[in-house]
Protein backbone atom coordinates (compact mmCIF):
# COMPACT_ATOMS: atom_id res chain seq x y z
CA UNK A 1 0.00 0.00 0.00
CA UNK A 2 3.17 2.44 0.86
CA UNK A 3 3.41 3.31 -2.78
CA UNK A 4 -0.35 3.62 -3.77
CA UNK A 5 0.07 6.68 -4.49
CA UNK A 6 2.55 7.58 -6.80
CA UNK A 7 1.03 4.11 -8.85
CA UNK A 8 -2.25 6.58 -8.98
CA UNK A 9 -0.15 9.10 -10.54
CA UNK A 10 1.94 7.49 -12.82
CA UNK A 11 -0.76 4.81 -13.86
CA UNK A 12 -3.98 6.76 -13.67
CA UNK A 13 -5.69 5.12 -17.01
CA UNK A 14 -4.07 1.22 -16.57
CA UNK A 15 -4.96 0.59 -12.54
CA UNK A 16 -7.37 0.17 -11.09
CA UNK A 17 -7.39 1.69 -7.41
CA UNK A 18 -8.76 -0.41 -4.47
CA UNK A 19 -8.76 1.51 -1.07
CA UNK A 20 -9.79 0.30 2.22
CA UNK A 21 -9.36 4.15 4.03
CA UNK A 22 -10.78 7.14 3.66
CA UNK A 23 -8.83 10.18 2.15
CA UNK A 24 -10.82 13.45 2.34
CA UNK A 25 -7.76 15.68 1.78
CA UNK A 26 -6.10 13.67 -0.93
CA UNK A 27 -6.06 14.83 -4.73
CA UNK A 28 -4.08 13.00 -7.73
CA UNK A 29 -1.05 15.32 -8.39
CA UNK A 30 -0.87 14.17 -11.96
CA UNK A 31 -0.37 17.28 -14.34
CA UNK A 32 0.29 19.81 -11.93
CA UNK A 33 4.50 21.58 -11.34
CA UNK A 34 5.19 18.41 -8.72
CA UNK A 35 4.39 15.84 -12.05
CA UNK A 36 4.66 18.31 -15.07
CA UNK A 37 5.49 15.53 -17.13
CA UNK A 38 2.64 13.71 -16.56
CA UNK A 39 -0.89 14.89 -17.91
CA UNK A 40 -4.02 14.42 -15.75
CA UNK A 41 -6.51 11.86 -17.82
CA UNK A 42 -9.71 13.58 -15.69
CA UNK A 43 -8.84 16.95 -15.35
CA UNK A 44 -6.04 18.03 -17.87
CA UNK A 45 -6.34 21.61 -16.40
CA UNK A 46 -4.19 22.04 -12.71
CA UNK A 47 -3.66 24.60 -10.71
CA UNK A 48 0.35 24.47 -10.13
CA UNK A 49 0.13 23.64 -6.51
CA UNK A 50 -2.63 21.48 -4.61
CA UNK A 51 -3.68 23.47 -1.99
CA UNK A 52 -5.92 20.47 -0.88
CA UNK A 53 -3.56 18.32 -0.42
CA UNK A 54 -1.95 16.94 3.03
CA UNK A 55 0.85 15.01 2.34
CA UNK A 56 1.01 12.94 6.09
CA UNK A 57 3.63 10.57 7.09
CA UNK A 58 0.94 8.01 5.70
CA UNK A 59 2.40 9.11 2.11
CA UNK A 60 6.14 7.82 2.72
CA UNK A 61 3.88 4.55 3.88
CA UNK A 62 4.48 5.28 7.43
CA UNK A 63 1.67 5.16 10.56
CA UNK A 64 0.61 5.58 13.80
CA UNK A 65 2.58 7.62 16.12
CA UNK A 66 5.81 5.19 16.02
CA UNK A 67 5.99 5.88 12.55
CA UNK A 68 6.08 2.12 11.12
CA UNK A 69 5.22 1.30 7.85
CA UNK A 70 2.13 -1.18 7.27
CA UNK A 71 2.90 -4.47 7.03
CA UNK A 72 5.77 -3.77 9.61
CA UNK A 73 8.58 -6.87 8.87
CA UNK A 74 9.84 -5.87 12.29
CA UNK A 75 6.82 -5.82 14.23
CA UNK A 76 5.90 -9.92 15.27
CA UNK A 77 2.41 -8.41 16.93
CA UNK A 78 -0.35 -9.57 15.93
CA UNK A 79 -2.77 -5.88 15.92
CA UNK A 80 -5.44 -4.17 14.46
CA UNK A 81 -5.00 -0.84 12.91
CA UNK A 82 -8.04 2.04 13.54
CA UNK A 83 -8.24 4.97 11.31
CA UNK A 84 -9.08 8.54 13.53
CA UNK A 85 -12.15 10.51 11.32
CA UNK A 86 -10.14 13.78 11.71
CA UNK A 87 -5.75 13.32 10.90
CA UNK A 88 -7.00 9.95 8.90
CA UNK A 89 -3.74 8.18 10.32
CA UNK A 90 -3.89 4.68 11.17
CA UNK A 91 -2.99 3.81 14.55
CA UNK A 92 -2.46 0.38 16.17
CA UNK A 93 -4.25 -0.57 19.02
CA UNK A 94 -1.36 -0.66 21.57
CA UNK A 95 -0.80 2.91 21.01
CA UNK A 96 -4.18 4.40 21.38
CA UNK A 97 -3.63 5.10 25.41
CA UNK A 98 -6.62 3.25 26.09
CA UNK A 99 -8.55 -0.54 25.68
CA UNK A 100 -10.15 -1.36 21.98
CA UNK A 101 -13.51 -1.42 22.87
CA UNK A 102 -16.17 -4.37 21.49
CA UNK A 103 -17.81 -3.77 18.01
CA UNK A 104 -14.93 -1.47 17.38
CA UNK A 105 -16.09 -1.28 13.29
CA UNK A 106 -19.31 -0.09 14.42
CA UNK A 107 -17.61 3.05 16.35
CA UNK A 108 -15.33 5.72 14.95
CA UNK A 109 -12.14 7.06 16.78
CA UNK A 110 -10.28 10.25 17.10
CA UNK A 111 -7.22 9.91 18.52
CA UNK A 112 -5.38 11.49 21.47
CA UNK A 113 -3.41 14.07 19.18
CA UNK A 114 -6.48 15.38 17.38
CA UNK A 115 -8.56 15.67 20.82
CA UNK A 116 -5.70 18.03 22.07
CA UNK A 117 -5.92 20.27 18.93
CA UNK A 118 -9.50 20.87 19.18
CA UNK A 119 -10.31 20.84 23.21
CA UNK A 120 -13.62 21.36 22.74
CA UNK A 121 -14.34 17.74 21.61
CA UNK A 122 -13.43 16.88 25.33
CA UNK A 123 -16.33 18.55 26.44
CA UNK A 124 -18.16 16.45 23.68
CA UNK A 125 -16.39 13.18 25.01
CA UNK A 126 -17.62 13.25 28.04
CA UNK A 127 -21.17 13.50 27.66
CA UNK A 128 -21.62 11.77 23.89
CA UNK A 129 -18.48 9.08 24.30
CA UNK A 130 -20.17 7.03 27.14
CA UNK A 131 -24.06 4.91 27.03
CA UNK A 132 -26.97 6.60 24.94
CA UNK A 133 -29.51 5.88 28.12
CA UNK A 134 -26.87 8.04 30.31
CA UNK A 135 -26.99 10.75 27.43
CA UNK A 136 -30.41 10.50 26.60
CA UNK A 137 -31.46 10.72 31.05
CA UNK A 138 -29.34 13.59 31.13
CA UNK A 139 -31.00 15.49 28.47
CA UNK A 140 -34.30 14.86 29.81
CA UNK A 141 -33.56 16.15 32.42
CA UNK A 142 -32.08 19.33 31.53
CA UNK A 143 -35.79 19.98 29.64
CA UNK A 144 -37.35 19.67 32.56
CA UNK A 145 -35.39 22.27 34.24
CA UNK A 146 -35.34 24.27 31.21
CA UNK A 147 -39.33 23.97 31.21
CA UNK A 148 -39.70 24.64 34.95
CA UNK A 149 -37.68 28.27 34.11
CA UNK A 150 -40.09 29.22 31.53
CA UNK A 151 -42.30 31.02 34.19
CA UNK A 152 -41.13 32.92 37.05
CA UNK A 153 -43.45 33.69 40.40
CA UNK A 154 -43.30 37.50 42.05
CA UNK A 155 -43.34 38.12 45.47
CA UNK A 156 -46.49 36.74 46.20
CA UNK A 157 -45.93 33.52 44.66
CA UNK A 158 -48.45 33.96 41.44
CA UNK A 159 -47.42 33.21 37.91
CA UNK A 160 -45.89 35.70 36.54
CA UNK A 161 -45.73 35.06 32.36
CA UNK A 162 -43.18 36.77 30.67
CA UNK A 163 -44.00 39.04 27.36
CA UNK A 164 -44.87 37.20 24.38
CA UNK A 165 -42.42 39.25 22.01
CA UNK A 166 -39.54 38.17 24.33
CA UNK A 167 -40.47 34.92 24.42
CA UNK A 168 -40.89 34.45 21.16
CA UNK A 169 -36.98 36.21 20.38
CA UNK A 170 -35.53 33.94 22.80
CA UNK A 171 -37.28 31.22 20.95
CA UNK A 172 -35.95 32.04 17.77
CA UNK A 173 -32.26 32.28 18.58
CA UNK A 174 -31.45 28.81 18.56
CA UNK A 175 -29.31 27.81 21.80
CA UNK A 176 -25.80 26.41 21.69
CA UNK A 177 -25.46 23.07 22.66
CA UNK A 178 -21.65 23.04 23.48
CA UNK A 179 -22.17 25.65 25.69
CA UNK A 180 -25.22 23.70 27.55
CA UNK A 181 -22.61 20.67 27.97
CA UNK A 182 -20.03 23.53 29.68
CA UNK A 183 -22.31 24.50 32.08
CA UNK A 184 -23.12 20.88 33.03
CA UNK A 185 -19.57 20.40 34.09
CA UNK A 186 -19.18 16.77 33.84
CA UNK A 187 -15.87 15.78 33.31
CA UNK A 188 -13.30 13.07 32.05
CA UNK A 189 -9.95 11.78 31.86
CA UNK A 190 -8.30 14.09 28.78
CA UNK A 191 -5.98 11.12 27.66
CA UNK A 192 -6.24 8.29 25.47
CA UNK A 193 -8.35 7.72 21.86
CA UNK A 194 -11.89 8.68 21.84
CA UNK A 195 -14.29 5.81 20.41
CA UNK A 196 -17.81 7.63 19.48
CA UNK A 197 -20.96 5.49 19.33
CA UNK A 198 -22.67 5.45 16.24
CA UNK A 199 -25.06 8.64 15.51
CA UNK A 200 -22.57 10.89 17.80
CA UNK A 201 -22.63 13.52 15.10
CA UNK A 202 -26.00 14.29 15.12
CA UNK A 203 -25.77 15.34 18.62
CA UNK A 204 -22.88 17.81 17.70
CA UNK A 205 -24.08 21.56 17.61
CA UNK A 206 -24.85 23.05 14.50
CA UNK A 207 -25.31 26.61 15.74
CA UNK A 208 -24.11 29.29 13.59
CA UNK A 209 -21.09 29.63 16.04
CA UNK A 210 -20.19 26.34 16.30
CA UNK A 211 -20.29 25.88 12.42
CA UNK A 212 -18.10 28.71 12.19
CA UNK A 213 -15.75 27.14 14.66
CA UNK A 214 -15.10 24.07 12.78
CA UNK A 215 -14.93 25.30 9.50
CA UNK A 216 -11.98 27.34 11.17
CA UNK A 217 -11.13 24.08 12.13
CA UNK A 218 -11.34 22.37 9.27
CA UNK A 219 -13.78 20.41 11.27
CA UNK A 220 -16.93 21.18 9.40
CA UNK A 221 -17.25 17.19 7.96
CA UNK A 222 -18.04 16.21 11.33
CA UNK A 223 -21.58 17.42 10.84
CA UNK A 224 -21.69 15.44 7.89
CA UNK A 225 -23.34 12.17 8.90
CA UNK A 226 -22.51 10.66 5.22
CA UNK A 227 -18.95 10.96 5.98
CA UNK A 228 -18.02 8.31 8.02
CA UNK A 229 -16.65 4.90 7.48
CA UNK A 230 -19.86 2.97 7.94
CA UNK A 231 -21.61 4.99 5.35
CA UNK A 232 -18.64 4.70 2.71
CA UNK A 233 -19.38 1.27 3.17
CA UNK A 234 -22.77 0.84 2.59
CA UNK A 235 -22.21 3.15 -0.46
CA UNK A 236 -19.77 1.13 -1.97
CA UNK A 237 -22.17 -2.25 -1.56
CA UNK A 238 -24.50 -0.36 -2.96
CA UNK A 239 -22.86 0.63 -6.06
CA UNK A 240 -21.66 -2.78 -6.15
CA UNK A 241 -25.05 -4.57 -6.34
CA UNK A 242 -26.14 -2.40 -8.68
CA UNK A 243 -23.56 -3.10 -11.28
CA UNK A 244 -23.86 -6.75 -13.23
CA UNK A 245 -20.86 -8.73 -12.36
CA UNK A 246 -19.46 -7.42 -9.81
CA UNK A 247 -16.19 -7.88 -8.69
CA UNK A 248 -15.83 -11.17 -7.27
CA UNK A 249 -12.66 -9.81 -4.97
CA UNK A 250 -14.70 -6.94 -3.48
CA UNK A 251 -17.32 -9.04 -2.67
CA UNK A 252 -15.09 -11.11 -0.41
CA UNK A 253 -13.57 -7.80 1.09
CA UNK A 254 -16.72 -7.14 2.24
CA UNK A 255 -16.85 -10.02 5.15
CA UNK A 256 -13.12 -8.96 6.49
CA UNK A 257 -11.86 -6.13 8.77
CA UNK A 258 -9.84 -3.06 7.63
CA UNK A 259 -6.58 -5.05 8.73
CA UNK A 260 -7.51 -7.94 6.65
CA UNK A 261 -8.32 -5.58 3.90
CA UNK A 262 -5.34 -3.94 3.67
CA UNK A 263 -3.20 -7.36 3.70
CA UNK A 264 -5.18 -8.57 0.72
CA UNK A 265 -4.76 -5.64 -1.32
CA UNK A 266 -1.16 -5.26 -0.46
CA UNK A 267 -1.12 -8.76 -1.63
CA UNK A 268 -2.19 -8.01 -4.20
CA UNK A 269 -1.21 -5.05 -5.47
CA UNK A 270 2.48 -6.44 -5.21
CA UNK A 271 2.03 -9.84 -7.11
CA UNK A 272 0.31 -7.44 -10.00
CA UNK A 273 3.61 -5.30 -9.62
CA UNK A 274 5.82 -8.16 -9.94
CA UNK A 275 3.99 -10.37 -12.74
CA UNK A 276 3.76 -6.96 -15.03
CA UNK A 277 7.36 -6.81 -14.38
CA UNK A 278 7.64 -11.09 -15.35
CA UNK A 279 5.98 -10.28 -18.51
CA UNK A 280 8.00 -6.98 -19.33
CA UNK A 281 11.47 -9.11 -19.52
CA UNK A 282 9.59 -11.61 -22.15
CA UNK A 283 8.27 -8.45 -24.02
CA UNK A 284 11.56 -7.38 -24.08
CA UNK A 285 13.21 -10.21 -25.37
CA UNK A 286 10.76 -10.65 -27.93
CA UNK A 287 9.76 -14.50 -26.34
CA UNK A 288 6.22 -15.91 -26.27
CA UNK A 289 5.08 -16.53 -22.81
CA UNK A 290 4.31 -20.03 -22.34
CA UNK A 291 2.09 -22.18 -19.79
CA UNK A 292 5.28 -23.28 -18.14
CA UNK A 293 6.94 -19.88 -17.72
CA UNK A 294 3.40 -18.69 -15.98
CA UNK A 295 3.02 -21.74 -13.64
CA UNK A 296 7.15 -21.56 -12.99
CA UNK A 297 6.08 -17.78 -11.56
CA UNK A 298 3.69 -18.64 -9.32
CA UNK A 299 5.54 -21.51 -7.66
CA UNK A 300 8.08 -19.13 -7.20
CA UNK A 301 4.96 -16.99 -5.40
CA UNK A 302 4.48 -19.33 -3.30
CA UNK A 303 7.98 -20.34 -2.81
CA UNK A 304 8.05 -16.11 -1.58
CA UNK A 305 4.96 -16.59 0.11
CA UNK A 306 6.27 -19.62 2.65
CA UNK A 307 9.32 -18.27 3.40
CA UNK A 308 7.34 -14.62 4.61
CA UNK A 309 5.43 -16.72 6.84
CA UNK A 310 8.19 -18.61 8.06
CA UNK A 311 10.35 -15.10 8.60
CA UNK A 312 7.23 -14.08 10.78
CA UNK A 313 7.82 -16.90 13.30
Amino acid sequence: MKSWRKKLQQCWQEVTLITALTLRNFRCDCGNKKFTELKCKLNPVKEEVNALNKYSHNFSGLYCTCSRPYPDPDDQVEDEMIQCVVCEDWLHGRHLGRVVPDCVELQEMICESCMNKNPFLWTYAAHLSVSGAAVQVKEERDAEESNTNLSTKDEKGADVIEPSCKRSREEAAPSCRLKELRAIGQQRSQSGAVFWPSGWRSKLCSCSTCKDDLSGADLSFLLDESDTVLAYENKGKTNEQRQPGHDPLMSALDNLNHVQQLEIIHGYNDMKTELKDFLQRFAEEGKVVTPDDIRQFFEQQSRKRRRDDAGCF
